[in-house]
């Protein structure tokens, strides 16, 4: 069997990103065979073409779709070939038409869930719930409480917006513009700052009184590390969850000791979802909050899966917004 693919031969720009026809064989035990309605475009994408994260190549990228099962490997018994389904997984390899891939982090996609929305929400999705429900600070996270959200505009920061409204905290949200501090607000966000004409350090500490956060979700990384730690309350929490303007330099252990025994931690979706057990219920708590309408997936952007450099172009200079789909 063939089918289109997007394939790079060594890290670069998106002009590395080339369309090649891939042979799919049958699924192995553990593995599954899935025909593609949708596939999610995310930042991670960029820093696997781009060599920030590197891999072996030739590389097929992407890490979230939906469709159809086509056909299941031995063992598997969570699906069945003519289920709806989608997931985030490793390796990547979702930019196709036909994969077969592991099965484990597959999960049955519910009916009431669009093939545009399944592609588009679980990578975001499934990181904005281990974050919000996983990732805590040591005194936990309560109603009412103050939480700090860079790039509250994207994929993961609109979720995050409305979950957090769901779960009775006052998300602060940071963007790069006016409209997009509207949108962050208009999704749920108790607060928008716009961190190219404020200095959101100081705003925060004027909404918090004085007091600060207790816990920053941080996918910007060098840019705004150092204003991130300043936001903090003693005991605060630091989640450093993505690289958008570069990875975090070194720096001095004694900064969290002069903030109030301040926490920092990097953390990662993939050790979230390593079981098919805490996959399962990760998706299962994100399809049934998109489901009961608390919280809406905005599909802002969709380009075909021929356009995919342009795709990329777009989401590395900050013009997108929401999520964004590539569809066959």
């Amino acid at each position: 069997m063939k089918s289109k693919a997007v394939r790079i031969d060594r890290h670069g720009g998106p002009e590395e990103l080339k369309i090649v026809e891939v042979d799919v064989g049958e699924p192995g035990p553990g593995e599954i065979r899935i025909r593609h309605k949708a596939v999610g475009l995310n930042f991670i994408d960029t820093y696997q073409r781009s060599g920030l994260y590197p891999f072996a190549m030739p590389l097929q990228l992407g890490m979230e779709a939906s469709g159809v099962v086509e056909a299941v490997g031995e063992g598997v018994t969570h699906l069945k070939a003519g289920d709806r389904a989608a997931y985030a997984s490793q390796p990547p390899g979702s930019y196709c038409e036909v994969r077969v891939m592991p099965a484990k982090c597959v999960c049955k996609l519910p009916d009431a869930i669009s093939f545009e929305t399944g592609a588009a929400m679980m990578l975001k999705g499934l990181t904005a719930h281990y974050l919000l429900k996983k990732t805590l600070p040591a005194e936990g996270l309560q109603a009412g409480d103050f939480i700090l959200f860079h790039a509250a505009a994207g994929g993961v920061g609109l979720i995050a917006c409305q979950w957090a409204k769901a779960l009775g905290l006052q998300l602060i949200g940071t963007a790069g513009s006016d409209a997009k501090c509207k949108m962050a607000l208009d999704h749920g966000a108790a607060f928008a700052i716009n961190y190219s004409t404020e200095n959101f350090a100081e705003r925060v500490k004027e909404i918090t009184g004085g007091k600060g956060v207790k816990v920053v979700y941080d996918s910007v990384g060098k840019d705004t590390f150092e204003g991130s730690l300043a936001c903090l309350r003693p005991f605060g929490l630091l989640a450093i969850f993505g690289n958008g303007s570069g990875a975090v330099p070194p720096f001095n252990l004694g900064k969290l000791a002069s903030g109030g025994s301040l926490y920092v931690t990097r953390p990662t979706l993939f050790t979230h979802i390593a079981t098919r057990e805490a996959t399962q219920a990760a998706a299962d708590d994100l399809f049934k909050v998109v489901e009961s309408g608390a919280v809406k997936i905005s599909i802002d952007q969709r380009y075909p899966l021929t356009e995919v450099a342009q795709a990329h172009r777009d989401l590395e200079a900050r013009k997108t917004t929401g999520c964004t789909v590539l569809t066959l």
